[in-house]
């Protein structure tokens, strides 16, 4: 499974908002307050404002569509406000916008981008889906990067367990270490909450007579917080990311956890994923073992989730896996994918150390091999590629598509036509597999559909990236082939003969073969 494939089935399955009804009346007044971005106004729009929130969204995503009317509605309060904050769109799916879509990393619908000074400054969209919750939060972006608190009122309404909160504590609001912890501090707002104080009393955990200079990194999650005194720029980074990142993530509908899930999903590191129904009776223990495995095997470059198959449907789905087997311990790696269902929390442990020593089988999602394949674009699944791709000899081209896909749809004639214009050539095949049904191989990169490759009868594997008609594609395959079959094994004998020949001093076996 390619990894970027992974993290984009991740994060569209996981970032979810709940729709809400917006009337016919606002729905047009709304409309008017988000930009419609293209590849062909993009640049001029973005370099006019020094702070652009732009959402690249795809027409047929459920998520996006939800998203749509919370978007608008942000962006109507936002102006009414007059804060210098503008919303905007982009259509990633569209063709003629894939410029835009590989420059800014979208691997899932939707991405929000938040863009300042002119472009220049790129970040994340760590926020709410909800509207009153993007219009705060945009406009703490906006504000002071780091807020003052006051008093323990202050101190206790922005402290809170629904995420992570830097605090830095410092006698005077000057020096070195208030100043990195400034920049720090706007350097990371998009991820994190930054407040400072004098007076470490009014804080709700720690030691609270601590004079400072020191950050106190609050969490909802392990040792619920932690200390640092090191205020070199970088070090005070890297203590933020790794001390503000859960030991095992949860997976479940809290928007809090969206921004740990989409970092799990895109740390190359082996993912073990324990699914389980939090309403069962043995919850606990299979939390305690799961981070016990954390502690144990932090240094097996392994990354820990724990979630609940309530919300767990669509994994479920792509991965072919079945609500029967939960409580179900699931681990994706460079080397595959491994499952261990129904198991108990004791089996965790021992289990992952199967997997560390490298003894177990790993699991591979495949439809069906067809039993009649006589088609003239032939149907490829997990089970059988290797039969017909890389194993045939002959020259293949392979599309990966998605049933849902609106472009798939639309080229599926065209790759029907060209099946049909090269079938009596024995040496190519022209083939289709479902991306969404069957497990791919690491040996294609596939971040949306349709994806073409073709893979050469001499054994050169390429991606196909020019205009989708069947002359444009035919002509490539044309030019990319390798030698027919026939002209191989010639090709072979001569080459065979010739090494002969070198040494036949007396000439008597290139005498027969010519004769022959």
């Amino acid at each position: 499974m390619a990894v970027n494939l992974v993290l984009s089935f991740a994060l569209a399955i996981l970032i979810s908002s709940s729709p809400t009804a917006v009337g016919v009346d606002a729905t047009e007044e709304l409309k008017e307050a988000v930009l419609t971005l293209d590849a062909g106004n993009f640049s001029e729009v973005v370099a006019k404002h020094p702070f652009i929130v732009v959402k690249f969204y795809a027409p047929w995503c459920g998520h996006c569509k939800q998203l749509a009317p919370e978007y608008e509605k942000a962006a109507s309060v936002l102006r009414k406000n007059e804060l210098p904050v503008v919303l905007a769109k982009v259509d990633a799916y569209d063709e003629r916008n894939k410029e835009l879509k590989d420059k800014y990393g979208v691997y899932s619908y939707p991405t929000i981008k938040i863009m300042k000074n002119g472009g220049s400054d790129v970040r994340g969209y760590g926020g709410p889906r909800e509207a009153d919750g993007i219009v705060e939060y945009l406009k703490r972006q906006v504000g002071p990067a780091s807020l003052k608190l006051e008093s323990a009122e202050e101190a206790a309404h922005s402290v809170v367990d629904k995420g992570v909160i830097l605090v830095g504590v410092f006698p005077e609001f000057a020096g070195m270490e208030y100043e990195n912890f400034m920049v720090v501090a706007e350097k990371m707002r998009a991820d994190y909450d930054f407040f400072h104080t004098s007076d470490a009393s009014i804080l709700p955990r720690g030691d609270q007579s601590v004079k400072g200079p020191i950050v106190r990194l609050f969490k909802p999650f392990d040792e619920l917080f932690v200390d640092s005194e090191d205020f070199g720029k970088d070090a005070l980074e890297k203590f933020i990311e790794v001390s503000g990142f859960p030991m095992v993530v949860t997976y479940d509908a809290d928007p809090t956890n969206h921004k740990f899930l989409e970092r799990y999903y895109s740390t190359p590191s082996a993912k073990a994923m324990l699914f389980v129904s939090f309403g069962d009776d043995r919850i606990e223990s299979f939390k305690s073992q799961i981070h016990e495995a954390a502690r144990k095997f932090s240094g097996n470059n392994i990354s820990f989730l724990i979630g609940d198959v309530a919300d767990a449907d669509r994994v479920f789905q792509y991965f072919g896996l079945r609500e029967s087997d939960v409580p179900l311990l699931f681990v994706i790696a460079s080397t595959g994918k491994y499952l261990n269902p129904t198991m108990d929390p004791d089996q965790i442990i021992p289990w992952l150390k199967q997997y560390i020593y490298g003894n177990l089988t790993p699991y591979v999602k495949s439809e069906p091999i067809p039993k009649v394949n006589d088609q003239p674009v032939k149907v490829v699944v997990a089970d059988n590629i290797d039969d017909i791709v890389f194993n045939s000899g002959k020259n293949v081209l392979l599309e990966f598509y998605a049933p849902w896909c609106g472009h798939c749809r639309k080229f599926a004639p065209i790759l029907e036509e060209i099946a049909v214009s090269l079938q009596d050539d024995q040496d190519i095949v022209i083939a289709k597999m479902d991306g969404t049904a069957n497990d791919i191989p690491t040996d294609f990169t596939v971040e949306g559909y349709p994806t073409i490759y073709f893979y050469s009868s001499s054994g050169n594997l390429l991606s196909y990236d020019g205009a989708r008609t069947a002359e444009e594609i035919i002509s490539f395959i044309n030019e990319n082939r390798g030698p027919k079959a026939g002209a191989a094994a010639a090709v072979d004998e001569k080459t065979q003969i010739d090494a002969v020949e070198e040494e036949d001093t007396d000439g008597l076996y290139t005498a027969y073969n010519r004769d022959y």
